[in-house]
């Protein structure tokens, strides 16, 4: 299993959840954040007066999938995400080493 973290322009959310669904993508988690990567945010004007926004709004997507999954979640995400502007995110994925279903107690792939 693999986790695949995901961190993208809110405004792909949609599009993003829409296109894993129809990869049979079953679940996933998904958290407001704020960061910078290479933009190192930006400057904005507000009354007259200048600025600077250090921290840009993202949405982080947590998605565990079946090893057999990955490449076409990620393929997924990129396609969907994927503006062509600075910031459209960046993808990570990590190994998993057990997951658990708290309701009926079922371990690892069947787990997701």
């Amino acid at each position: 299993m693999k986790l695949v973290t995901a961190v993208i322009k809110p405004h792909t959310l949609d599009e993003v959840r829409d296109t894993l669904s129809r990869l049979g993508v079953t679940g996933m988690t998904v958290t407001e954040v704020k960061g910078f990567g290479r933009q190192k945010g930006h400057t904005e004007i507000y009354r007259g007066a200048e600025y600077t926004v250090d921290f840009i709004p993202k949405i982080k997507l947590d998605i565990v999938v079946t090893d057999d999954q990955v490449e076409a979640v990620i393929e997924g995400i990129k396609g969907s995400a994927r503006t062509g502007a600075i910031g459209d995110g960046k993808i990570f994925v990590s190994d998993v080493q057990q997951a658990i279903r708290i309701r009926t107690s079922e371990i690892g792939d069947d787990a997701i």
